[in-house]
């Protein structure tokens, strides 16, 4: 199952400050809904632990992020996979583009995902509510952060 997710959100501070955060694990953990662990590889990337709740679908994830299309201080490109064993598997990708905006720093990102396993068979509708409440919820943790 497919799915794409746009949106965007203003943070008070400087583009330059807002890119910093982004590429900080020990900020993007604590903003990552049910990150266990973020560490940072050898190649640029991340290796992250989530645990994840989708209905009545209960699962660890273990994967890889890595980043591309690096631009500091305006935007990058984040893709990554994970197994969530009997749970499936979710890989996909996401735009990151920052502007000034009144002061502060606008964030536009586009996502578009996949999973397959026990969650593709939850339905689109409560994929996609899910999908949008955890953006939500990491922008939310994102924007305390700085």
């Amino acid at each position: 199952m497919a799915m794409t997710m746009m949106g965007e959100i203003e943070l008070a501070a400087p583009r330059e400050v807002v890119w910093a955060k982004l590429n900080d694990p020990s900020v993007l953990k604590v903003c990552i809904p049910g990150c266990e662990e973020l560490e940072p590889t050898e190649d640029g990337g991340f290796r992250a632990v989530a645990r994840m709740k989708v209905g009545p679908v209960s699962a660890r994830f273990k994967g890889r992020v890595a980043l591309s299309d690096l631009d500091p201080p305006n935007g990058y490109r984040i893709s990554g996979e994970g197994e969530g064993g009997v749970a499936g598997f979710a890989k996909g990708g996401a735009t990151v583009a920052l502007a000034d905006k009144d002061g502060g720093t606008l964030l536009s990102y586009s996502v578009q995902a996949q999973i397959g396993g026990k969650l593709a068979q939850l339905g689109q509708r409560l994929i996609n509510g899910t999908a949008k409440k955890l953006a939500d919820e990491f922008f939310a943790n994102f924007a305390r952060a700085l």
